[in-house]
């Protein structure tokens, strides 16, 4: 039962969003090996100004060692 959440700056229109769910979804059932049905993914809109706090002081710095994908930029 995957589950992807997505945290991005704001201003994406929802047919953006949901097109890139369903994408995302589809890698991940048939890389993963599960069903479609199983797979979910939300998607939050970030302020640009607020993606420091909200995002790398609690999602992305402290779990630098969990990320397969790491970011290429760094909020210090």
């Amino acid at each position: 039962m995957p589950h992807i959440e997505i945290q991005c700056f704001s201003g994406r229109t929802e047919e953006q969003k949901k097109k890139c769910a369903e994408r995302i979804a589809d890698v991940v059932a048939e890389t993963l090996g599960c069903k479609m049905s199983s797979v979910s993914v939300a998607i939050t809109d970030v302020p640009e100004e607020e993606w420091k706090e909200k995002v790398w002081d609690k999602h992305i710095a402290p779990e630098l060692d969990n990320l397969y994908k790491k970011p290429g930029y760094t909020c210090e």
